[in-house]
């Protein structure tokens, strides 16, 4: 054989190799961070705030692409819709979810106080 040969050989390999490793890393990856589930329109509108609660920027189509709907999870505890101005805001809210979850609870309660009831 000719070294040229092994070569090539040894760069195939190395290249089919890194191929599978990269397929397995983005397989992992999609395992770890599933699709998020859909939020339904009848939840959008029942979201007590009309701002972000995080930035307190308008919940609308903006420069940064418009309202971002996440969905709040917690072991034993219902899922928590949580809108933000963009994808940015979603950061700052995992670092003290409490206290955003907190104003969204009062926001809640102020909205059914005000609603006339019937």
């Amino acid at each position: 054989m000719q070294p040229s040969h092994l070569t090539m050989k040894t760069m195939r390999f190395s290249l089919l190799a890194a191929a599978l490793f990269a397929s397995a890393a983005a397989f992992a990856a999609d395992e770890k961070n599933p699709a998020p589930p859909a939020v339904s329109a009848e939840a959008k509108a029942a979201y007590p705030l009309t701002v972000c609660v995080v930035s307190g920027d308008k919940l609308e189509a903006n420069a940064m692409g418009g309202p971002v709907d996440y969905l709040y999870q917690q072991p034993g505890k219902p899922d928590r819709l949580v809108r933000f101005c963009c994808k940015d805001c979603i950061k700052d809210f995992n670092k003290e979810p409490a206290k955003f979850l907190k104003q969204i609870d009062e926001a809640a309660a102020a909205k059914a106080k005000a609603a006339p009831k019937s």
